[in-house]
């Protein structure tokens, strides 16, 4: 019997094999690097000095390549000028990810684009691109995310990215779409703006979960807007809250005749000399003020207070806001304007009381001068109202009037001389106090830089501070140092209420946290108050905040240092969603270079492309101090060496 044998094949060495491997991948490279070539001599750029004297264009700069093809382009702010050729971007196949934003390009995209099959992240807002939305958008079934905002994209907003099942962000805002906004049903979309365009009709069902901003400066009615639609679909009369005037228009329904030129002439007329009228009255009135004595009126001051809720305005040396008065502080009428009234019992509590100084501090100002200076509210708490007092010799400095403060005298000046005795360069040193059964007033250094709130919310104008990667960092670090120094104290001591609004910068603008130990002397506050976004899901009592509380809230202060939104911003409480949970959900598993394009850092940062790594670094420690779980966060000595260590390698590489 035979025994069967298998067919005899040539037998072929495998490294024969890998070297015709090789040779493909070298060969699909060798097409990518002429594509990238044909795009930078077609669109130019002031970043794209490629040296071509490298076979492999995986060195250049914006260009990444995974197992040697290249996989993610991106080329932000490069001054791009030009229409996209055909034929170049196309040839790279196995792209995930296209950043061009913020160019110079015009004209309509490529047909060609429908080759990047793989492309999961499509990024060109900021630019002049024109047209209708090219259909060859719809054929890219792998994309997650694409933007398209700040362009000059026309016609109707197409019903065709329903075919983009794995979409969850779409920006199309300040385009020049027109028309109705047909249905997206797309159940994993979770960012959507189409702000800014002329939209009309009623919101879609499909979009009505989505913030009231994704649809500003249109005239769309309906959910979530406040402007409800009529009957056919149209707005209903009036001005709608987002800033348009609806068709119907004043008087569009109602047949009434239009008011004549001469009519208008007069009521504006009469108008500016009623106005001109009220301003004399003011400068008058100012003026008759001015001659008054400083003394305070308890109830006036109350009234003037900044009634804003929990975050305070700040009054800053350059253009700062706040409301001014004429006296250093509200307690005045409880003490009298010069010292002279008298308590319950007859005795003068100016005499009777005096400031309590701490250290080596000079004392250069008595009770009665701290009283008879000039102020303004800086801001009003959970703990009380803050002042800027300006003393006649020159001085200023900062006074909190503490209000529900319920322990006894003895415990107050126990606790408040702990916090006195507390001294760090991060720390905002108390100076003095006053303690009487009416008035408990703390004394501290003014931080002529205001606070960090004001600085990256309030910061608009021609005369504004920049807050740029270097600031950041260092004020992260320094309010890092400073409650770690805290932590430092005892197991048992937290600060409480960390916010953007307590830490303050000196004019060098290095970070100082404030308002340290006053959770231990004020008792539950007297009202409701409104959580600000700051505090840990497990704290339900104000006076008792633990440490790692306290990191959960400097964790919150991370992010809005990296995206520039305050935990109270509207857009992300429209659907009760706090800072990290936003943050966790444009992030996700996404630890890529694609964070940049996602518009999850605030504008401001986006030019800093060389500490990228530092800036993500930093925003996953914000990440982890902010996990739910107590137990899963980290001590303030491990928060302060991961900055430092992210701040230094900066410095080195740098």
């Amino acid at each position: 019997m035979h025994a069967v044998t298998s067919p005899k094949f040539p037998r072929i060495p495998l490294l024969l094999v890998l070297i015709h491997l090789l040779s493909l991948a070298s060969s699909d490279l060798s097409t990518e690097r002429s594509a990238l070539l044909a795009l930078r001599s077609a669109v130019g750029g002031r970043t794209l000095f490629w040296n071509t004297t490298f076979s492999t264009p995986c060195n250049w700069q914006g260009v990444i390549c995974e197992n040697n093809r290249v996989t993610v382009l991106r080329l932000p702010g490069s001054s791009l000028f030009g229409s996209l050729p055909s034929n170049t971007l196309s040839n790279l196949t196995l792209l995930h990810t296209l950043s061009l934003r913020l160019n110079h390009l015009y004209g309509p995209l490529p047909s060609d684009l429908s080759r990047l099959s793989q492309l999961r992240n499509l990024f060109l807002q900021g630019n002049r691109f024109s047209g209708t939305v090219p259909d060859v958008l719809f054929s890219l079934h792998s994309l997650v995310r694409l933007n398209l905002a700040s362009n000059n994209f026309s016609g109707e907003i197409p019903s065709g990215f329903n075919n983009l099942t794995r979409l969850r962000l779409l920006f199309l805002e300040d385009n020049q779409f027109i028309g109705a906004l047909h249905d997206i049903e797309l159940p994993g979309l979770l960012q959507f703006n189409v702000s800014f365009n002329n939209l009309s009709g009623s919101v879609p069902k499909g979009l009505e979960g989505k913030p009231k901003d994704a649809f500003l400066g249109t005239l769309l009615c309906g959910k979530p807007l406040d402007n409800a639609c009529s009957k056919n679909g149209g707005e209903t009369t009036g001005v709608s809250p987002e800033g348009n005037t609806n068709r119907s228009g004043l008087l569009g329904k109602s047949g009434k005749k239009k008011l004549s030129g001469g009519a208008i002439a007069g009521i504006v007329i009469g108008s500016v000399g009623f106005i001109l009228f009220l301003f004399a009255l003011f400068v008058y009135c100012r003026k008759r003020s001015g001659q008054k004595t400083r003394s305070a009126d308890l109830v006036v001051i109350k009234n003037q207070e900044n009634d804003s809720g929990e975050e305070p305005m700040v009054a800053t040396e350059n253009g700062a806001t706040g409301n001014s008065f004429s006296v250093a502080a509200a307690a005045a009428a409880a003490l009298g304007a010069n010292g002279n009234t008298k308590s319950e019992k007859g005795v003068n509590m100016a005499s009777a009381k005096k400031l309590v100084f701490f250290r080596n501090y000079p004392r250069v100002f008595d009770l009665e001068e701290l009283l008879r200076a000039s102020a303004e509210v800086l801001g009003k708490g959970i703990s009380g109202t803050s002042y800027k007092a300006v003393l006649e010799v020159g001085t200023v400095v900062a006074v909190k009037r503490l209000k529900d403060v319920t322990i006894t005298d003895r415990e107050f000046k126990e606790r408040i001389n702990e916090v006195g005795a507390m001294e760090h360069e991060n720390l905002v040193p108390l100076r003095a106090y006053y303690y009487s059964r009416e008035e408990k007033l703390l004394v501290y250094d003014y931080m002529p830089m205001g606070s960090l709130s004001a600085l990256l919310h309030g910061n608009i104008g021609a005369g504004r501070t920049p807050l740029n990667w270097e600031m950041r960092s260092t004020i992260a670090l320094g309010a890092a140092r400073g409650i770690k120094y805290l932590h430092l104290q005892g197991p048992n001591f937290a600060h409480g209420n960390i916010k953007s609004s307590n830490i303050l910068l000196t004019k060098s603008c290095e970070a100082q946290v404030s308002d340290f130990g006053l959770n231990l002397l004020v008792g539950p506050p007297s009202s409701p108050i409104q959580f600000t976004g700051y505090r840990a899901p497990e704290v339900t009592d104000t006076r008792r905040v633990s440490q790692k509380a306290d990191i959960y809230s400097f964790g919150v202060l991370i992010l809005e240092l990296l995206t520039g939104k305050a935990p109270t911003n509207a857009l992300l409480n429209e659907e009760g969603v706090d800072l990290p949970t936003w943050v966790q959900s444009v992030v996700q598993d996404e630890w890529t270079s694609e964070l940049f394009d996602l518009e999850l850092f605030d504008l401001e940062l986006l030019r800093y492309q060389d500490v990228e790594e530092e800036m993500v670094q930093l925003l996953q420690l914000g990440i982890d101090c902010t996990t739910q779980y107590p137990e899963n966060r980290p001590s303030m000595s491990e928060v302060v060496k991961r900055v430092e260590e992210l701040r230094f390698s900066n410095l080195l590489n740098g």
